[in-house]
């Protein structure tokens, strides 16, 4: 059963990366599958997108997709956020079944809509990335994720970012809010399974490998559906979990 929890664990970086993100979704899925201490499941989550989503911003950073002037605004709001909602042991149900209905949408959108994906994005208004990087840090960092399998989909379907536009913003939304998270964390007593320096490697080469396929290889039209189907493995997970 180790090994399977490697192997998946290994496609879950790939996936998640392919598209910018973390993965910290796709790890509590398969941590709460596989009986892991739920003592630790917050930590491991954010400790993985860490590393993974740092993979993610250098491979799309370097193919020139990545702009600090979309970013900036999420992040000055989030990461203060991020720390906060960290800082509570709650598990938020209500908001999880929201998010899992909003990933729902956006899916559909995405892959049904004519003109969801545009070629020609805009520059959000500052006061609303704002107001929704400080929502997504609070409730991301209250569930122990780095709230870009949020922040991506808002950035396609609101035009303001192309695809893989949106897996270079995120990746860095997610790292330094998962840096934000961890920090308040190792305040209370960082706990950890003695198996995670394995876990780390795994995701480590499974980001590498996703993000090198996202970032250079994948064209913008066919990482739509891996961002799509990325999506759908959150809202069943945030659905049955």
């Amino acid at each position: 059963m180790e090994y399977l929890f490697i192997a998946l664990l290994f496609v879950i970086a790939f996936l998640y990366s392919s598209v910018g993100h973390g993965g910290a979704s796709g790890y509590l899925a398969l941590m709460a599958l596989f009986s892991v201490a739920p003592v630790l499941m917050k930590s491991t989550s954010l400790t993985l997108n860490i590393f993974v989503s740092a993979i993610s911003f250098i491979a799309f950073t370097k193919a020139g997709y990545f702009k600090w002037r979309l970013v900036l605004p999420f992040v000055v709001s989030s990461v203060p956020m991020a720390f906060l909602g960290a800082s509570f042991p709650v598990r938020p149900q209500v908001y999880e079944m929201i998010l899992a209905v909003f990933l729902l949408f956006a899916v559909a959108r995405m892959l049904f809509v004519p003109g969801a994906i545009t070629d020609k994005p805009s520059e959000p208004p500052v006061f609303i990335a704002l107001l929704i990087g400080a929502v997504l840090g609070f409730f991301s960092g209250m569930i122990g994720i780095g709230g870009g399998i949020i922040l991506s989909p808002l950035l396609i379907l609101f035009h303001w970012a192309k695809v893989k536009e949106s897996a270079a913003v995120s990746s860095l939304f997610i790292f330094l809010n998962s840096l934000s998270g961890m920090a308040a964390i190792m305040m209370k007593g960082f706990q950890y399974d003695e198996r995670l320096v394995v876990w780390i490697i795994t995701g480590i080469l499974g980001g590498i490998a996703g993000s090198w396929m996202g970032s250079k290889k994948l064209q913008q039209g066919k990482l739509k559906y891996i961002l799509a189907a990325v999506l759908l493995m959150a809202s069943i997970k945030l659905f049955v979990y």
